[in-house]
């Protein structure tokens, strides 16, 4: 029987795909580190994981079929067991007469074909499909599979250590024993897969949250959470025990909240962690944040911005001082703008540093620093020595209290220019705010320069996005001009977006220019909503209709535009 790793060597090079030297290189590291070679030669960027599996479909003769294009009946994706096609990487897509057509990731697996062949007793057809898209599939049409393999590993436990689990709660366990248990194959693994789902479910964060009786785990989608199968209530210590090991922190400590971070290596990727621990009623609560960077998109013209808007935040970040000031809830991007708006900025004559807590991507070129509050250095006290190392431009992670924004204030003044968060929900609020926290309304007039107040509103997936037209009384109530050509999209659900019809986010915004009437508003004390009229007379596109004009153009749906912003009256 011929495999595949041979029939792949022999078209690779017979096509001229790769070169000998690469493929003697793929299996050098295949021998060292294991795994499949058409991975490795991916990995190693030598062709794109589309073109490979197209020219095995060329070069084996099995037609190719794209699985996120199409939609399977679930009724024939019960002919096959959940842990065989996990195990063989296959998934069932039609049944005509007595033969089952076989999407597989190695079609010239035999034993798959005669393991099948024999189950369920009919004649397959394999066709080649990428690994990718079929573990997807797999996730989504057995929804119990992940259920499975959590099964398996609880069972992997010792009786000993399930009686240790189980102890009652007043007993508790000791540091000793919760070290043994999240050292165990079980405890990793559940937690490597844990990680594992959430990274190619390109979650952004991971709740591990215990009940009375019940353990829930859910991921942060597109930024909409949705529960996953979870493990027993039994595995809490050991799966929380294993996380603060990874974050160098005290296993020993339940009574108080603890922050910790960690990296590690998941899908041929490093991906840093973010940790907070919060003690709750029934256990420690784990709250993890997945700073992904393959995932980030750190370029101000890529982050869904309308044009008018990236010129205007280009144009005043290119300023000699002042203060821009970047609202939103959290979750809604933040970060991510100032980190673009420093790349856009970051030049050799120019000297920039920050301070975060902590720091969530390393920029070259840009000095990062952590605050550290539990030993004194907090956002002010980094500020003030900050000020002494001749900066040009500061970024600071999060204005949270007056001591904060009064050197802020004060740098701006002095010829810095400061970048900065705020948590308000719209642009004008970000004025009150600040008045609220004790800053005299002067000198908000003579230091701020710009707030920009954003939010992200999930796309459409462009897999199953289909066009609709809206009724009149939907139009008027959105205060939308609705012609006969007005055409709406929304997504169908579809294996690709997990059948939610979106896939990713974009970022919408409002920019508040800090101009001579708005600054005379501000020296009178007025209120958000009048700021806000001045502001949307001078041009300024609020949320509402900057997200209304991203659903005309098809990127987003209505219901994503009323889900996420407030209506401007």
């Amino acid at each position: 029987m011929i495999s595949l790793k041979e029939r792949l060597t022999e078209i690779l090079i017979n096509n001229k795909i790769i070169s000998r030297e690469q493929l003697d290189k793929a299996l050098e590291v295949q021998k060292q580190k294991g795994g499949r070679l058409s991975d490795i030669i991916v990995e190693l960027k030598f062709i794109e994981k589309k073109d490979l599996v197209f020219i095995l479909s060329e070069g084996l003769g099995f037609p190719l079929i794209d699985l996120k294009r199409f939609k399977i009946d679930p009724e024939i994706v019960k002919t096959i067991p959940p842990d065989i096609a996990r195990n063989y990487q296959i998934i069932p897509i039609s049944k005509m007469g007595e033969t089952i057509t076989l999407a597989m990731a190695d079609p010239l697996n035999i034993f798959a074909i005669d393991h099948v062949r024999s189950l369920t007793g009919y004649k397959i057809n394999p066709i080649i499909s990428s690994a990718d898209e079929i573990i997807q599939a797999i996730e989504l049409y057995y929804p119990d599979a992940t259920r499975g393999v959590i099964d398996d590993l609880v069972k992997e436990l010792s009786t000993s250590t399930i009686e240790v689990i189980k102890q009652d709660k007043e007993i508790g366990l000791t540091d000793q024993e919760l070290l043994n248990i999240s050292q165990q194959a079980p405890a990793i693994k559940i937690t490597d897969m844990i990680l594992d789902k959430a990274i190619k479910g390109k979650a952004s964060d991971i709740l591990i949250e215990p009940w009375e009786k019940t353990l829930g785990v859910r991921f942060r989608i597109d930024g909409v959470l949705k529960e996953i199968p979870s493990p027993p209530k039994s595995m809490h210590a050991s799966i929380v025990s294993r996380i603060k090991v990874m974050s160098n922190l005290d296993i020993a400590e339940h009574r108080l909240p603890q922050d910790g971070r960690f990296k590690a290596k998941i899908a041929n990727r490093e991906v840093d962690f973010r940790v907070s621990i919060l003690p709750a009623s029934f256990g420690e609560k784990v709250a993890i944040r997945i700073l992904d960077k393959s995932q980030a998109t750190l370029d101000i013209d890529k982050l869904g911005f309308d044009k008018e808007a990236i010129e205007k935040i280009k144009k005043i970040s290119k300023l000699p001082h002042g203060m821009i000031l970047v609202c939103g809830p959290t979750g809604s991007g933040k970060t991510t703008t100032l980190y673009s708006t420093l790349k856009h900025v970051a030049s050799p004559d120019k000297n920039l540093v920050t301070v975060e807590d902590p720091v969530e991507y390393q920029l070259e070129g840009i000095n990062q620093v952590t605050a550290r509050p539990e030993i004194g250095l907090s956002f002010a006290a980094a500020l003030r020595s900050i000020l002494r190392q001749d900066p040009d431009i500061i970024m600071i992670g999060e204005i949270r209290d007056f001591e904060t924004v009064d050197i802020a204030i004060k740098s701006a003044l002095t010829g810095h220019l400061i970048l900065s968060t705020l948590h308000t929900t719209t642009a004008s609020g970000a004025i009150v705010r600040l008045i609220n926290m004790g800053v005299e309304p002067y000198l908000i007039d003579s230091s701020l320069v710009c707030v920009l107040s954003q939010r992200l509103l999930r796309k459409i997936c462009t897999h199953c996005k289909t066009a609709y037209h809206i009724e009149q009384e939907v139009a008027d109530l959105l205060k939308i001009e609705k012609t006969k050509k007005t055409e709406f999209y929304r997504g169908k659900g579809c294996p690709q977006c997990f059948n939610t019809g979106y896939a990713g986010r974009l970022g919408v915004c409002e920019v508040l220019l800090i101009t001579p009437a708005i600054r005379e508003l501000i020296l009178s004390r007025s209120q958000e909503q009048v700021i806000k009229q001045q502001a949307r007379k001078e041009g300024m596109k609020t949320l509402r209709e900057t997200s209304l004009e991203a659903a005309i153009k098809g990127l987003t749906t209505l219901e994503e535009v009323i889900r996420v912003t407030a209506p401007d009256d």
